[in-house]
């Protein structure tokens, strides 16, 4: 459903969430307040899921960037005990339509560090792209300053990180379903290059670190 104000109570839980499922991955997001995340809820921005019995499941969110000409569905999170359930899919698609809705002409792009993400965008006609064709709004990539992977982000002049940009464009998309068999037919490769992407940027930040003195 669309989140609403009465809701924003869940807004903390989400918030430590969130930081929790980075911290156990090992990657880094654009950490939001739980006050971010209640603006998001009282704008009719989001999308909240719960179970029959009324627990929290998950949450996802939408922000605008270059004067509402690109929109990210941020925050995709769903709670441990109801993951590969297929959540998080539905929750994907319900906020790619109010993001449709609320923007019929904006881009919807996002970054993702995970396959899983990247085949649900797949599945919704995103194409992978170069960070070139995202928002070059400052205020998006400054929203990054919270992620354990920013100080690579800015070494490479936001041209290339860990997260893999992918982008829908209304005026000029391929169907879901090429895209999604495009996905299928190269998702080994985009695991190879995700983890030969990780090893390189990884090896670029034991570089920047100055050395150990030891006396």
């Amino acid at each position: 459903m669309v989140a609403n104000g009465s809701h924003t109570g869940f807004a903390h839980f989400i918030a430590d969430e969130m930081a929790a499922s980075a911290k156990a991955r090992g990657t880094g997001i654009a950490r939001r307040t739980p006050e971010y995340l209640q603006t998001k809820m009282l704008e009719g921005k989001a999308v909240i899921a719960f179970s029959d019995e009324g627990v929290w499941a998950g949450f996802c969110y939408i922000e605008s960037w270059g004067k509402d000409g690109y929109v990210a569905n941020s925050g995709l999170i769903v709670n441990p005990q109801f993951r590969k359930s297929g959540l998080a899919k539905r929750i994907k698609s319900a906020v790619f339509k109010l993001s449709r809705e609320k923007y019929p002409q904006a881009k919807i792009f996002g970054l993702t560090t995970g396959l899983a993400v990247m085949k649900i965008n797949s599945e919704l006609g995103y194409e992978p792209v170069t960070y070139a064709e995202l928002t070059q709004d400052d205020a998006f990539w400054a929203g990054c300053k919270s992620c354990v992977n920013y100080d690579i982000l800015m070494a490479k002049e936001r041209k290339n990180c860990l997260c893999t940009a992918m982008l829908y464009d209304p005026q000029d998309h391929y169907k879901p379903e090429e895209t999604t068999e495009a996905f299928r037919k190269h998702s080994k490769g985009y695991e190879r290059l995700l983890r030969i992407k990780q090893l390189r940027l990884f090896r670029f930040r034991g570089r920047q670190r100055p050395a150990k003195i030891i006396f």
